[in-house]
């Protein structure tokens, strides 16, 4: 099924990294919309994230690509949205996840007739400088190629990722800052519409074969900001 369709209940949706914050708010908004979700985990069964509870979910490893090109062979699949992120960061991780994993997903999709396939990638990428940033930046370019309809989503920041210090000010340890707290600023957003504005690039012909950066409403605020709303809060 090509991207536009108003179709929703016929298409079939395979959710990579979806036991991820991001991935398990992208399955419940599929789900909201009527989609046919399939979400691909680590461990069976993840039944206690309620946000999978009502998707099809199939334990796969994603460095075996032949458990990879079983779960295709047995679905047929409109479109994939992937949200996988290696966990640590290190280089060894991020080339196996960021690009080997998702190579390998692609390379199954392209295989067994997908036709679309949705990227979760992060605004940082514009500026590579850690091996993560590299190894997104080197997949994009295999989906911009692949011959499928793409959708690269770069979202600047996530509330979640700008949460981690809230216990370390709270027990009373310094916020920690880069330089002066403003070489970097975001406008980060919810993980609801970060999942709503993903989906959306199923049946958005505009934002199908793009890049989007997409960020939350209000100013960009720096770590300096944030530094100062904690200290009004805590």
């Amino acid at each position: 099924m090509s991207g536009g369709s108003d179709d929703r209940d016929a298409r079939r949706v395979l959710v990579l990294g979806a036991t991820g914050t991001i991935g398990r708010a992208v399955v419940a908004q599929l789900i909201s919309e009527g989609m046919n979700v399939t979400a691909i985990v680590r461990k069976a069964p993840a039944q206690d994230l309620e946000e999978l509870a009502s998707a099809s979910q199939v334990t796969v490893d994603l460095a075996k690509p032949e458990e990879v090109e079983a779960v295709f062979k047995g679905n047929s699949f409109d479109a994939v949205i992937s949200c996988l992120a290696s966990r640590s960061g290190a280089p060894k991780d991020a080339w196996a996840v960021d690009y080997q994993a998702n190579l390998t997903a692609l390379d199954a999709a392209k295989k067994n007739g997908v036709r679309q396939f949705v990227l979760l990638s992060a605004i940082c990428v514009q500026k590579p400088l850690l091996a993560f940033q590299n190894a997104k930046l080197a997949f994009e370019s295999k989906l911009r190629q692949s011959g499928l309809t793409w959708s690269i989503v770069r979202p600047t920041a996530f509330f979640k990722s700008l949460s981690g210090q809230v216990e370390r000010v709270r027990n009373g340890k310094p916020f920690l800052i880069f330089g002066d707290g403003n070489l970097t600023r975001c406008k980060p957003i919810s993980d609801g519409d970060l999942a709503r504005f993903v989906t959306s690039c199923l049946t958005t012909p505009a934002r199908q074969n793009t890049t989007l950066p997409i960020g939350g409403s209000g100013p960009a605020i720096a770590p300096i900001d944030q530094a100062a709303m904690l200290t009004d809060l805590l």
